[in-house]
């Protein structure tokens, strides 16, 4: 293999100085999401309750950009590893044209239509919990495109290798995050509003700050940024625009059926009571610590892949995929392990009632002992076959396993009380909630055994997208 690996793409210092950056970056987005449940928890079960209910639908719209960004950044990739460099900085520019455009739509929407979508969502739940959701909903939406063009240029610095600078503009905007939301709730009194408007002011800075340092062009490691001038003066380009959707599209629906998905289990949830909303919520950031070094990889994956594609070189594409998903495992593996033997400790620091923080407990120690065992294979290796422009398989894929295995099994868990184990437990209604984490894990080695098989069948190779 070593061989026939000579002239290799990526030296492991390039690997290094670009999932380094990433993970930093996922560390501060997960600190920020824990600072803010702490500080929401302050204001009561019910505050905690109303901002995870519309977090999950703001985790569905940022899922939907992050997925147009991924197609953008396979196109620019795969233009690099060809070495041209015009065509790169054309789609870079489309790329922030669509991002914008899309954002802005869904803006307008989800503004005027905030009540009707919340009530229809999730349905009968307290006054003081619907309360807070309207109150948190409508400000955190002023900041999709704030989002939006963050992730757009931030894919098109990482395309180059470039992940240092995301990394800086997000640490500036999660100070700015978790600055506000001290002063606005404990000094100001705001109540979920300290939530929301520090977080909306923090996205839309960190992006402006990012589009200024990509409009300086300066040099990194000897290499001029991606020029996007241009977008000031140049229209759109329907032929990478289609080139862009036909990698953002599959990933956008596959993210955005993944997050509705996720929203119909939190309605199951949401019957199961505050309580189990509560606990659901901490799980929820909780586990996003779990996996934050494979989520790195993730995007590592696009870039690596996508050269190597663009270039045309499939032997590099394979040997980089499995070189990544060992480094995936290994770091789960090495991050996990002393996360969770000191879960109890840090859910102290939530003070939240017994009964929630138990419940916590269980959901998080599930998705992380499974989560070292499958998530890589379930999420690292897709983004593969993405950068490979076969989006739409690992679309298919978890589309079908998202509804037939984890909202199917949710709801079988939920009328079995998870197969009987809820009365042997001894525990209350609440841990109903449990089996849609369980259902998930189902999911997800479904979900692995079918990409597993994609790649090892070679029927991603050939597939051409530039």
């Amino acid at each position: 293999m070593e061989e026939k690996l000579q002239d290799k793409m990526f030296t492991n210092r390039q690997l290094v100085s670009l999932i380094i950056p990433l993970f930093i970056d996922q560390i501060l987005n997960a600190a920020v999401g824990i600072a803010d449940v702490v500080m929401v928890a302050t204001l009561g079960e019910y505050a905690v309750s109303g901002v995870s209910l519309v977090d999950s639908i703001n985790i569905l719209l940022f899922a939907l950009l992050n997925a147009l960004g991924t197609g953008g950044a396979v196109v620019v990739s795969q233009y690099l590893g060809r070495k041209d460099r015009k065509m790169a900085e054309n789609t870079a520019v489309q790329l922030i044209y669509v991002m914008l455009g899309v954002s802005s739509f869904i803006t307008a929407v989800m503004i005027i239509f905030c009540r009707p979508i919340l009530s229809g969502i999730f349905g009968k739940v307290e006054d003081s919990v619907m309360d807070a959701s309207l109150r948190y909903f409508w400000i955190t939406m002023l900041a999709l495109p704030g989002i939006a063009l963050y992730s757009a240029v931030a894919a098109i610095f990482r395309a180059q290798g470039n992940s240092k600078l995301a990394m800086y503009a997000s640490t500036i905007g999660n100070a700015i995050n978790i600055g506000g939301n001290a002063f606005c709730i404990f000094v100001l009194k705001m109540g979920v509003e300290g939530v929301a408007i520090p977080t909306t002011v923090s996205r839309i800075g960190g992006a402006l700050l990012l589009t200024y340092w990509m409009l300086r062009e300066k040099p990194y490691h000897g290499e001029t940024p991606l020029s996007i001038r241009k977008m000031f003066r140049v229209g759109v380009e329907f032929s990478l625009v289609k080139k862009i959707l036909k990698i953002g599209i599959p990933s956008g629906l596959e993210n955005s059926i993944f997050q509705f998905g996720k929203i119909l289990v939190l309605s199951l949830i949401s019957t199961f009571g505050t309580t189990a909303i509560a606990a659901n919520a901490t799980a929820n950031s909780l586990a996003t610590i779990e996996v934050l070094a494979p989520s790195a990889i993730n995007i590592a994956m696009l870039t690596v892949i996508g050269r190597c594609c663009g270039a045309a070189d499939e032997k590099q594409a394979m040997y980089y995929t499995k070189k990544l998903m060992v480094i995936a495992y290994v770091s789960m593996f090495l991050w996990n392990v002393p996360y969770l033997l000191s879960l109890r400790g840090i859910l102290a620091f939530y003070h939240l009632s017994p009964e929630t923080t138990e419940l916590a407990w269980w959901i998080t120690m599930c998705h992380g002992v499974f989560g070292i065992l499958f998530w890589p294979m379930s999420f690292t290796l897709p983004n593969a076959l993405r950068a490979a422009n076969d989006a739409a398989f690992p679309m298919i894929v978890s589309v079908i396993s998202m509804f037939a295995v984890r909202i199917g099994m949710s709801y079988v868990f939920k009328y079995t009380q998870i197969f009987g184990l809820i009365p042997f437990m001894g525990w209350t209604v609440a841990y109903g909630a449990l089996g849609t984490w369980i259902a998930m894990v189902l999911d997800w080695v479904v979900r692995s055994n079918f990409f597993i098989w994609r790649i090892a069948s070679g029927k991603w190779k050939g597939r051409k997208l530039i």
